[in-house]
């Protein structure tokens, strides 16, 4: 079993409290997130860019493999997931939004039906509990 994992400080109270999260890499190592970053435009990260990176960084590599099953390998694949927080009844995660560009050879069927089955297939699609859309261009 592969273990990976990222960690948290915070200290003070919601809106006036600071935070640093770190990742077991060191590619994050105490980067700032707090209130003003998540919920303002303040500098730091926060808890819904990061499950947008990792959800785009998986997709794309499940991506990879589903191409790979289908004998296609891609140029380049460029992805961004738009995590979309509700604040109605407390935050909550309600969608993940796939913006996927694809440059590879191939039938454009296949390709299609290799990124319909990273959409739900990729790890962290199936862990986020929300709806997950896309919208898909081929070069």
């Amino acid at each position: 079993m592969i273990k990976k994992h990222g960690s948290a400080t915070w200290s003070g109270d919601l809106k006036e409290g600071k935070g640093r999260v770190s990742t077991q890499s060191g590619v994050l190592a105490d980067a700032r997130y707090g209130f003003n970053t998540r919920f303002e435009d303040g500098a730091g990260t926060n808890p819904e860019e990061l499950i947008g990176a990792a959800h785009a960084g998986c997709f794309s590599m499940a991506l990879s493999g589903q191409l790979a099953e289908r004998g296609i390998t891609a140029d380049q694949i460029d992805t961004k997931s738009t995590i979309h927080l509700s604040m109605e009844g407390g935050p909550k995660i309600v969608k993940a939004h796939l913006t996927v560009s694809i440059r590879a050879e191939g039938d454009k069927a296949l390709i299609e039906e290799a990124a319909k089955a990273a959409e739900t297939g990729c790890p962290v699609s199936k862990v986020l509990d929300c709806e997950i859309s896309m919208d898909l261009t081929i070069a």
